[in-house]
């Protein structure tokens, strides 16, 4: 299948923190504080990579997910030269035919849900949920579901749009509107156990969502 991350993968990087400053980086992370030695973790594409070696750092057993060959390499990048590397296994498949079904204690999907249209995204969300073991976090990063007065509203929905649209037009991601994680999250089953909001311009435009399986 071809890459649709080889023009825009290698700056990847460089698009989110110009876009973001850092936020989407404290996102990415915000959540894995939580993780222990020895806990198994799947990542659902690979990113810039730092959410995922920040799991390793902490003797996480970490699977990384992702079908775009340049990603995984950038990734491999990030990786050189550290010790947890070792704990860090890279699959090279679509999300979908990856199937470990109740192996982890937590599943990531950062920033990588809004690559699909709305049925598809359900879709991978609960194949996701499902590769957890009863009991398992499930962690969401993404762009927060606009919210406030009308005016905070519509710049949310403006910069959401311009970052769709530019990933459309480079990846050929889908475009549809801001999803409201949580209310998907809980009727596949699971129960919201925090959020948390990263700001940029005095205004909440990225959340990273935890949920958790019943045990």
């Amino acid at each position: 299948m071809k890459d649709r991350y080889a023009v825009v993968g290698p700056a990847y990087d460089l698009i989110s923190n110009l876009y973001s400053g850092k936020s989407i980086q404290r996102c990415k992370v915000a959540h894995l504080d939580q993780l222990q030695a020895g806990d198994k973790v799947l990542f659902a594409g690979a990113g810039h990579g730092r959410d995922a070696l920040y799991a390793a750092q902490r003797g996480a057993e970490v699977t990384v997910v992702d079908l775009s060959k340049t990603m995984l390499t950038k990734f491999s990048q990030v990786l050189e030269g550290d010790a947890a590397k070792a704990n860090v296994r890279q699959v090279h498949s679509d999300i979908m035919q990856f199937n470990e079904a109740e192996k982890y204690d937590m599943v990531v999907a950062n920033f990588f849900l809004n690559v699909f249209q709305r049925d598809m995204m359900v879709k991978v969300l609960a194949h996701l949920i499902a590769q957890g073991k009863p009991g398992a976090q499930i962690v969401v990063g993404d762009f927060a579901f606009p919210t406030g007065n009308i005016f905070s509203r519509m710049v949310k929905t403006v910069y959401w749009y311009m970052a769709v649209i530019f990933f459309w037009a480079m990846a050929g991601n889908a475009v549809h509107n801001v999803y409201n994680y949580p209310e998907f999250m809980k009727s596949l089953g699971l129960q919201i156990k925090e959020k948390k909001h990263f700001r940029m311009l005095s205004l909440n435009f990225y959340w990273s969502v935890l949920g958790q399986k019943a045990a």
